[in-house]
């Protein structure tokens, strides 16, 4: 009988739903809002701080250049140390919320008043005051993002301890995190669009040169991300049970670094940062390339749709695949998409006839990000059972901590890399009148930055898939130890029922 009745609690629990319909909507509405602000930030923080907040300044080009790469570089290890200490404080949180909401619902604001400080620079005539000041006031911005995205992202190993309704919850979740990406962009869009009716095309274009547009853009985006993660602080609640156990710095080291298969998923990150490269040119590409600064829109929204409709295939090949196989297939056709991205832009010119094909290439490149939103988060969710089944420890914040931290040393080597490579590799020549936004290129500057919008990305989305070759939370495994953890719970409400029952 005890047999008969575990097999149908287990069947009960893969088959049981532990989320509304709207919790799964609500989770991806507060990605949503998260992404609607930290989505593009990174990119247009480094053409203001070298196109805008100093211009006219007469500051040493070069080395604005150099340091731009130096503060992307300090803030991408600054966020690092704070994923993990985050992420420690997340796995020692207990509250009536739970431990992962208070962070999301009470952070957003001091985030979004953070993120409008990073677009208004000091009047100064002083280069080392203004290096400074990038210095301080991104690295800032980076700990406050970590406070609010790690934990945002946690939530997906707590919305249900059913796997399959926890996949479908992060795809669908990592889907409209992919629309707000690109939601950013279409708020700086319209903004300009206001902007040139009310104040007349000449007064927009200084405006625009002194980045007022990036001002009022923040502050739209600030209140997006106010609204929407408060829609989803009010509407979600955490499913899986946190254990009671405190974790310490020696727990959180020995979860980031000695558990195989979480380890390789945070590899990835590392190997693959370069592929990173081509949001840093891509404003670039958009005007000299194509024509227009407008176009980045044009140019960056078939990719943020192929990366949305990308996260809907990778859940369907998720049911064909496992996520160690799906992983490795999309990071495949993402080379190669973008290695074919080179070859017809090449072969057509920058010329008014390149628009369409590229982007039209554009989508089809965007597809390969889908796996790497949706495919690593449902691989952590998977870790973080395997810990538990080890451990007895359910340290969700401190695994998603961990994929954090490469994420964010993995980001300030790709925000170091990418300034260097556009602003002294390529050669780019920096505007010095303060009425005209963007000066002339030369054709070998151009070429270059075509080779970091797709031939030097492609190169790190091979690279990437390396680690997963060694995971293997997949298969029997991944079953055996789902099964093990629903058994060790029914046991532990057991205890307690016959606790109470005493």
């Amino acid at each position: 009988m005890r047999y008969v009745f575990r097999r149908e609690y287990r069947k009960e629990m893969f088959m049981k739903k532990y989320m509304k319909k709207s919790e799964i909507w609500t989770f991806g509405i507060g990605l949503f809002g998260v992404a609607l602000m930290t989505g593009w930030m990174p990119d247009y923080t480094a053409t203001f701080f070298a196109d805008f907040a100093f211009k006219g300044k007469g500051f040493d080009p070069t080395v604005m250049g150099n340091m731009i790469s130096m503060v992307f570089l300090v803030a991408g290890i600054v966020g690092a140390v704070c994923e993990l200490i985050i992420g420690l404080l997340v796995d020692n949180t207990r509250t009536k919320f739970g431990k992962v909401k208070p962070w999301v619902g009470f952070g957003v604001v001091p985030l979004s008043l953070v993120a409008m400080l990073v677009f208004i620079a000091p009047n100064t005539n002083n280069q080392t005051l203004a290096i400074i000041w990038m210095f301080v006031i991104y690295s800032l911005y980076t700990a406050f993002s970590c406070a609010v995205e790690s934990p945002a992202n946690c939530f997906g190993s707590l919305c249900s301890p059913n796997p399959s309704e926890r996949s479908s919850a992060i795809s669908i979740a990592s889907f409209l995190r992919s629309v707000g990406q690109s939601g950013g962009m279409v708020v700086i869009l319209v903004v300009g669009i206001i902007m040139k009716a009310v104040m007349g095309e000449q007064q927009f274009k200084n405006a625009e040169g002194r980045g007022i547009d990036l001002i009022i853009s923040t502050a739209v985006c600030a209140l997006g991300i106010i609204l929407f993660t408060m829609i989803f602080f009010v509407n979600n609640k955490e499913n899986v049970p946190f254990t009671q156990e405190k974790v310490n710095l020696k727990d959180a080291i020995k979860v980031v670094f000695t558990y195989k298969n979480l380890l390789m998923v945070s590899l990835t990150k590392l190997c693959g940062f370069g592929r990173g490269v081509y949001g840093t040119v891509s404003l670039y590409i958009a005007i000299y390339l194509l024509g227009s600064k407008d176009l980045k829109l044009g140019l960056l929204l078939p990719m943020g749709i192929g990366t949305a409709v990308g996260t809907l295939l990778v859940n369907f090949v998720l049911k064909k695949f496992s996520t160690k196989q799906t992983f490795i297939l999309f990071c495949a056709y993402g080379a190669s998409s973008l290695a074919i991205l080179f070859l017809v832009s090449k072969g057509i010119g920058f010329n008014d006839g390149l628009i369409i094909p590229f982007l039209i290439l554009n989508f089809f490149c965007g597809l390969q990000h889908g796996n790497t939103n949706v495919t690593p988060n449902i691989m952590i969710a998977d870790c973080v059972d395997e810990i538990e089944y080890k451990t007895g420890k359910r340290q969700d914040g401190l695994a998603y901590a961990g994929y954090g931290l490469f994420s964010k040393i993995a980001s300030a080597f790709t925000k170091g890399l990418g300034p260097w490579l556009l602003y002294t590799w390529s050669g780019y020549m920096v505007s010095t009148d303060a009425n005209v936004a963007y000066a002339a290129q030369t054709d070998a500057t151009l070429n270059k930055m075509l080779m970091i919008y797709t031939i030097i990305p492609a190169i790190f989305v091979v690279l990437q898939a390396v680690p997963i070759l060694f995971y293997d939370m997949v298969g029997e495994k991944k079953e055996m130890i789902t099964k093990a953890l629903a058994e060790r719970r029914e046991a532990d409400n057991a205890a307690k029922a016959d606790a109470v029952a005493e």
